[in-house]
């Protein structure tokens, strides 16, 4: 087995699902947290102003055959494991079910699976890891200083690339 399946869906609007009758081959990005990184930030600054800006960021790419799932059986079921899973958390969740049927065929009606066999995933993290820990300390407080939110200066990254 590969890394898995993606499943999404799309309006019925959107062209891509058309293009996707077949199989086809895709590349899907997860773009994480970024940030600009003042050279301001680091502690080497002052030590020897060794230092330039860059851009930290955090992305996953995942490639696989990407094709349509136009049935309505197998949307109705996808759709209602979606929003059981991120319904799950509240204390009163909604379901699929609350809402009246009919109103619910015609949402259906509305959209298109998409599914994605998963080929490779690859994982790039740039967050100062070869940095030193008071440079990245800097970065960290001078991103939170700016109201910058980017949790992955201030955690490890992975310790093996997703590949």
């Amino acid at each position: 087995g590969g890394p898995g399946v993606l499943r999404a869906h799309v309006a019925r609007a959107n062209p891509l699902w058309r293009e996707a009758r077949g199989d086809i081959d895709s590349l899907v990005v997860f773009q994480g947290e970024q940030a600009y990184i003042s050279p301001s930030f680091y502690a080497a600054k002052a030590e020897h102003g060794k230092v330039v800006p860059t851009w930290n960021y955090c992305v996953v790419q995942a490639r696989g055959r990407l094709r349509a799932v136009d049935d309505a059986e197998w949307l109705r079921a996808f759709v209602t494991r979606l929003t059981d899973r991120h319904e799950a958390p509240r204390a009163q969740p909604w379901a699929v079910t609350d809402a009246p049927e009919d109103y619910i065929a015609t949402m259906l009606r509305a959209i298109v699976g998409i599914e994605i066999v998963l080929k490779a995933l690859t994982g790039k993290w740039k967050v100062g890891q070869n940095r030193s820990a008071a440079d990245r300390a800097g970065v960290a407080r001078g991103l939170a200083d700016a109201g910058i939110r980017f949790e992955a200066c201030s955690a490890a990254p992975p310790a093996l690339p997703l590949t």
